[in-house]
């Protein structure tokens, strides 16, 4: 499969990401069971010595409404426990980066290394090599934290000078399935959204939105491939070993 990487120097739109919204029906109820309770009092054609029980004729639609809340009340319950954003998203989901990875941008060569989850967290080294020339190394992290998962981020020159003058950049998880995963900075625009896309198992795009307080809006999106160790070969002792005498 070819590298590929396309810068986009136009601007942006803003992703929306809808939320799931449950209505219940129960509050139908309400207004059914009352208005279906003097209906079947008006058909009744009862006298007028049947008018002085008017406590006998108000009761249903109380009864009626508290069985209508008891429905509100309960249905979404039920429905919250089926809805998938009740799963708090973890680190195993992430698992599949584990491993080096190389990518091409242009002339320049991205690789990139992430370890294993492990006590709460996912770290990992990033470099661009330009004509054998380092001209930026990055780490990074994925940690769990009660509110979600957080992406921390910060760059260095090759004598390990930080490049941001303040904290390390934070951005948080939006959204995440089985082949995608979306983090937002809510500070600045650089970058401002970070895409990860699964291809396969050995293929993924990393795309950044760059969205800068001066300037126009960019995205870069590499294409990396997992490096994966080259077979180990026998050295002729070994096999010479291996023969039966």
């Amino acid at each position: 499969m070819d590298f590929g990487i396309k810068i986009i120097g136009v601007r942006l739109k803003r992703f929306g990401f809808s939320r799931l919204r449950i209505f219940g029906a129960a509050a139908l109820v309400c207004i059914l069971v009352p208005s279906g309770v003097a209906r079947a009092q008006e058909a009744t054609g009862r006298s007028a010595d049947h008018a002085e029980k008017p406590a006998s004729t108000s009761p249903p639609a109380p009864t009626g409404k508290s069985s209508g809340v008891s429905k509100t009340e309960s249905a979404p319950a039920s429905q919250q426990v089926l809805t998938p954003t009740a799963q708090r998203p973890t680190l195993d989901q992430f698992s599949w980066l584990e491993g080096r990875w190389r990518g091409e941008w242009g002339s320049r060569v991205a690789e990139q290394t992430w370890l294993e989850p492990k006590a709460g967290e996912m770290a990992g080294l990033f470099r661009v090599i330009e004509r054998e020339k380092t001209l930026v190394l990055e780490l990074f992290s994925f940690v769990e934290k009660p509110e979600g998962i957080q992406f921390y981020l910060r760059h260095l020159t090759p004598e390990l000078l930080p490049w941001e003058k303040s904290d390390a950049t934070e951005l948080k998880l939006e959204s995440v399935d089985g082949t995608k995963a979306t983090f937002v900075n809510p500070v600045n625009g650089e970058p401002k959204r970070l895409i990860f896309t699964r291809v396969d198992a050995d293929t993924y795009t990393q795309r950044s939105e760059i969205e800068p307080a001066e300037g126009e809006p960019q995205v870069i999106e590499i294409t990396f491939h997992r490096q994966k160790p080259p077979a180990a070969t026998a050295s002729a002792g070994n096999a010479a070993r291996r023969k039966k005498p």
